[in-house]
């Protein structure tokens, strides 16, 4: 049985080209990140330390907190990772993170909200054939409230539309998961941080629209499996793409072990 994630069904409605290369080939691209990817995985392992440390009975200061992320940046960082944005350096990104830290410190210090995981596995069982994996950067019972909440840290410069956001269904998905464990009469509350804008965005889902995205994800999933052929799809994501220059729309092709025939 495969188990699926909302990344990889993103990136099947994507490009099914790169869905192919990624998950069916299997070939691992010659430049794996991107700087921008780099920058949010390097900002979500700081906020993780942070809670952690703080659930352990401390509070890290600020200054502890961008040394952390300073000395994981230097440690991870690889001089070949993609800048797709020519008028950027790696530093700029590095300060932007620390911006977005910063920013994030002054606003939830001291970050005792009722944070019970970081970084959450969850699996959700959508039918006899067919499990979703993912993981929660930050799940949350809100005391107060008596409701739980899915957060979620976004390191992108865009804000999404309102529309966007309320038909979201990554945290959507992960709230399944957590009302099969506590209950569908709990609350869930899907919540987005988006950094670069010091801004957070909240969204509900009744147990009806779960249903019906349950329904929704078993389809799709029937269909990436029914699906023979995967062609490339260009779209405004390309110029972030790792496999951008094994894709014949860029006169691309693959070459490794021959797994798949250059067009």
């Amino acid at each position: 049985m495969v188990i699926y994630s909302h990344s990889r069904l993103s990136t099947f409605e994507q490009c099914p080209y790169k869905f192919k290369l990624r998950y069916i080939d299997k070939i691992i691209p010659e430049i794996e990140n991107t700087i921008e990817s780099y920058l949010g995985g390097i900002v979500h392992e700081t906020l993780e330390w942070v809670y952690i440390e703080t659930k352990n009975g401390g509070v890290p200061t600020i200054d502890s907190m961008i040394v952390y992320y300073s000395e994981l940046w230097e440690k991870e960082f690889k001089p070949e990772t993609r800048i797709v944005r020519k008028n950027m350096s790696a530093k700029d990104y590095f300060n932007k993170g620390i911006k977005f830290l910063l920013d994030y410190y002054m606003r939830h210090s001291p970050f005792r909200d009722g944070t019970i995981e970081v970084e959450k596995k969850i699996i959700i069982e959508l039918d006899e054939n067919s499990k979703l994996q993912g993981f929660i950067d930050r799940f949350v019972y809100n005391d107060e409230n008596e409701e739980y909440e899915i957060h979620d840290y976004k390191t992108a410069n865009s804000l999404p539309s309102r529309e966007k956001i309320d038909s979201d269904r990554q945290l959507a998905l992960y709230s399944i998961a957590i009302k099969e464990k506590y209950g569908y009469d709990k609350e869930v509350v899907l919540i987005w941080h988006y950094l670069a804008h010091d801004t957070k965005i909240v969204s509900r889902r009744t147990n009806e629209q779960l249903e019906e995205l349950k329904v929704k994800i078993i389809e799709l999933i029937r269909k990436v499996e029914a699906t023979i052929n995967f062609p490339p799809m260009k779209s405004a994501l390309c110029g972030w793409c790792e496999y951008k220059n094994m894709c014949p729309k860029f006169g691309g092709c693959v070459t490794e072990n021959q797994k798949t025939l250059c067009e």
